[in-house]
């Protein structure tokens, strides 16, 4: 089933779904059955999952997502996936079972006339320089071959370990450095020409503007899920946050 003319396209990021109860899913899984069937396209920019341990791990929440989503993919609503820094291991048979396009960790797309570029967000949080080091190490391929290698009564301990880890982080953490750094914004600006960034990542939603010498740019900054739901609709009336 093709979109109607003028369909919006929605973003949303850091829903952090961890169990099949918890009203975060429950609600993310009505809004695929309901809103989104009326959209041109979805992009989950990251974090869509708490933790992802591999495409083999035998969760019933993650099959739960992939049918949700494939049955949107049905309705003609193709929906695409950043990688955040909870779910970077999903991997091309997960996508496949859940019909999701998997896309480069900074991506442009145009809408309305405007290039945007789209990230999870962390890689501008450049002011936390061990999250830094952690990311470069386990975005490589070396490591990932080596974590996904193990068995899975392992990774899953691991990435409990992990999660507890990074709360302990978060907390001993200035808020100013778990924010994006401004020079790590016009940067990328300068280097994709973009006049839009969309990210999440930061919990932090809102809209920010930033003169430069060809104008004016936005960064729009989506929410988290919760339990309320936050997505971006990008319409005929432009781009707006909205809770659910």
């Amino acid at each position: 089933m093709a979109a109607e003319p003028g369909a919006p396209v929605y973003f949303l990021s850091d829903l952090h779904l961890a169990d099949l109860e918890q009203p975060a899913t429950r609600l993310f899984l009505d809004w695929l059955e309901g809103p989104a069937r009326q959209a041109r396209a979805l992009y989950i920019l990251g974090d869509l999952f708490e933790a992802w341990i591999g495409d083999d791990d035998p969760d019933p929440l993650a099959e739960a997502v992939a049918e949700a989503l494939s049955r949107l993919a049905d309705e003609g609503v193709q929906a695409y996936f950043q990688h955040g820094n909870r779910d970077f291991l999903i991997g091309s048979d997960y996508a496949r079972r859940a019909r999701l396009e998997l896309l480069p960790e900074r991506h442009l797309i145009e809408l309305a006339g405007e290039s945007c570029l789209l990230l999870h967000g962390d890689q501008l949080c450049t002011g936390d320089q061990e999250y830094q080091r952690w990311r470069t190490l386990c975005r490589s391929p070396e490591w990932q071959r080596a974590f996904l290698a193990r068995p899975l009564a392992e990774r899953r301990a691991e990435a409990a370990r992990a999660r507890e880890e990074s709360r302990r982080h978060q907390r001993r953490l200035a808020p100013a450095l778990a924010d994006v750094e401004l020079g790590a914004v016009l940067a990328a600006f300068a280097e994709t020409g973009a006049h839009r960034i969309i990210h999440g990542h930061t919990h932090r939603p809102a809209l920010h503007g930033y003169p430069t010498a060809a104008g004016v740019r936005e960064r729009i900054v989506l929410g988290d899920w919760g339990e309320r739901g936050c997505v971006l609709r990008a319409g005929r009336e432009g781009f707006r946050l909205e809770l659910l």
